[in-house]
């Protein structure tokens, strides 16, 4: 047995029969839909009621976290679409073409938070254009929250029917 196999016996490359692939998927979402733009929600929902100092500080986060998404993005748009696309593709090709279960689950994972990743940029340049301050920022961030979530929600439930597919079809022979 050489170094490989061993490592790969461990991993266990079958990811949707791995317990610790259920645990990152629920982690990546829920922290995903907990930070909206990099502002915890609890904090968006202090702000929001109590206002002063709590809201001043809501709207500097999302100012300071909007600004480093925008200016990421404005600085390097076609490098980092133009990979993404790329590994995006070459996880979708190994994964569904060549039937690798890792690629497939990566996929899983990676997919959907592209789309969680456009939104943000989407919603990062609305507010740039004005809805900054008050409740038209408040609402911005909950429509955000909202949109996340329920990309979150569908993405779950796709992976999980198509890990239990998955699984309910390869033989334990293999």
């Amino acid at each position: 047995m050489d170094l490989f196999d061993t490592v790969f016996e461990v991993i266990d490359m079958r990811s949707f029969s791995n317990l610790w692939y259920w645990i990152a998927l629920a982690v990546l979402w829920s922290s995903t839909s907990h930070w909206v733009l990099g502002v915890p929600h609890d904090m968006i929902q202090r702000g929001r009621r109590e206002g002063g100092q709590a809201q001043t500080d809501v709207e500097d986060l999302v100012r300071i976290n909007s600004g480093r998404l925008l200016t990421m993005v404005d600085r390097g748009a076609p490098v980092i679409v133009g990979l993404a696309c790329f590994w995006l593709s070459a996880l979708a090709v190994l994964g569904f073409y060549y039937k690798i279960e890792f690629a497939q689950a990566v996929f899983m994972l990676l997919g959907p938070m592209s789309v969680v990743v456009w939104l943000s940029v989407r919603t990062c340049r609305r507010i740039a254009a004005g809805e900054n301050l008050g409740e038209p920022l408040y609402r911005r961030l909950l429509v955000h929250r909202r949109w996340t979530q329920s990309i979150g929600m569908v993405a779950v439930f796709v992976t999980a029917m198509y890990g239990m597919w998955t699984n309910v079809n390869i033989s334990i022979l293999n």
